[in-house]
């Protein structure tokens, strides 16, 4: 393997070199950082390899903190300082790798203060079927996590030590955060992200590493996400009675009307979904809240007195958030004969919501994508991305994401990774850092 890995990262230099884009406006500086970039290509190669091929399911906290130590010593070998933050075993998450250089000047300097955001999960459990990396094909890699966001981890890394290794971290304030629960965070968040968030206060940049959409794309926001649930009752009764004014029309009918009613009224609306995960009525009903399960009895010659509808809801503002919701409650109050409904909204993770400064960021990486030749950056489209850790702190900071590798399948068995587009993903973020940072 070690000999294969060698042999790819030899050809991929190659293919590089030979394919490599016209830089334009690069610095003595910047040259020297591509330079070390090509040059260990292989290495970091064999770096993804090595954390794809350990097991990190959010649950699986022994396999995220066997993947946090190998970025731990990455880390340390850019002269980064290095901590662990636990979590309570209340949380059943494993904790957090954090990342530090800087943060000891007295005076304030006009370059900016990073915070630069990988995870180190993967949605992959250890009782799924294994997939460890492999090569399909000359540029294509397969392997549980190397899209989201292994890959981005990796261009994050070795982007950081190709600037330390030109000296070109000597003034710069970075904190670097891997969450280990991106996938499936621990509540209450005040817990799991409490500390995240205190830390991000004390930059003025954040930059995610989730999986890129090609060479140009970046996220300038990201939609939120929360949670309803819809309980409806009415009256029981033999089925003969159904629609009469002694029957009403009960409680499934009236679910129906009401998730109906949502559908109608604001599935037109942009940035806005909801999706309801899980629909159940009967003559009884059990609904297991923290195993996402339910069962019901019922008989067809039964009038159904309960019905439980659990729902998704995804927004690209507070203010759409807040919107939706008044106009959902509206729809759950005009009841059908027979019938009560009522509707509660919980939050889950905030969006990120597009800001001037947020668009001024996707400027000076559009410089960066251009002067490396490949054309201009672009703003993606926020219903293309769900929730991500960056929102929890987008409103502190300018932030963007997508920094990371590209890709397909991710959260799916046999999700993969672009390799011909790694080198130039790692260039893009290493020079994206050294311009913000001067």
């Amino acid at each position: 393997m070690k000999r294969l890995l060698f042999t790819f990262g030899i050809l991929l230099n190659l293919q590089v070199f030979a394919q490599q884009p016209t830089a334009l406006a690069l610095s003595n500086e910047e040259k020297a950082i591509l330079a070390y970039i090509d040059q260990n290509m292989p290495r970091a190669i064999a770096l993804l390899k090595e954390t794809v091929d350990i097991n990190s399911g959010t649950l699986n906290i022994e396999g995220v903190k066997k993947v946090g130590a190998i970025f731990t010593r990455e880390f340390e070998k850019a002269k980064f300082k290095t901590e662990w933050i636990s979590m309570p075993d209340s949380l059943k998450r494993a904790g957090h790798l954090v990342a530090t250089i800087g943060f000891d000047k007295k005076q304030k300097s006009p370059a900016k203060k990073l915070f630069l955001i990988g995870h180190l999960d993967t949605v992959f459990e250890p009782d799924m079927p294994s997939s460890a990396f492999s090569m399909l094909n000359d540029s294509v890699a397969t392997g549980q996590g190397v899209y989201d966001m292994k890959g981005g981890d990796v261009i994050m890394v070795i982007a950081l030590q190709a600037l330390q290794q030109q000296g070109l971290l000597n003034n710069a304030d970075i904190i670097a955060y891997l969450t280990g629960d991106e996938e499936s965070s621990g509540r209450p968040r005040q817990v799991s992200r409490g500390h995240f968030m205190e830390a991000a206060q004390k930059t003025d940049v954040a930059l995610g590493f989730e999986s890129a959409h090609g060479l140009n794309t970046i996220a300038t926001a990201r939609r939120g996400s929360s949670s309803w649930s819809l309980k409806v009752s009415g009256k029981t009764g033999h089925s003969a009675s159904v629609f009469t004014e002694s029957g009403g029309y009960g409680a499934i009918y009236e679910a129906a009307r009401i998730v109906n009613a949502f559908r109608e009224t604001l599935s037109s609306e942009k940035y806005l979904t909801f999706n309801p995960g899980l629909f159940v009525g009967g003559s009884e009903v059990d609904y297991q809240k923290s195993a996402a399960k339910a069962s019901a009895l019922g008989k067809t010659n039964i009038i159904s007195p309960e019905a439980l509808v659990t729902g998704d809801l995804r927004f690209l503002t507070e203010a759409q958030k807040m919107e939706a919701r008044k106009t959902m409650t509206s729809i759950v109050q005009n009841n059908l004969a027979g019938t009560k409904a009522t509707i509660t909204f919980s939050d889950g993770i905030p969006s990120m919501e597009p800001t001037p400064g947020n668009r001024k960021l996707l400027e000076i990486i559009s410089g960066v994508t251009n002067d490396l030749g490949l054309g201009p950056a672009i703003e993606g489209d926020p219903g293309s991305r769900g929730a991500g850790d960056v929102s929890y702190i987008a409103q502190f900071v300018d932030a963007v994401d997508g920094m990371g590798a590209s890709g397909k399948g991710a959260h799916a068995p046999g999700e993969t990774i672009n390799l011909k587009e790694f080198p130039h993903l790692i260039k893009r973020a290493a020079l994206t850092i050294y311009r913000l940072t001067r």
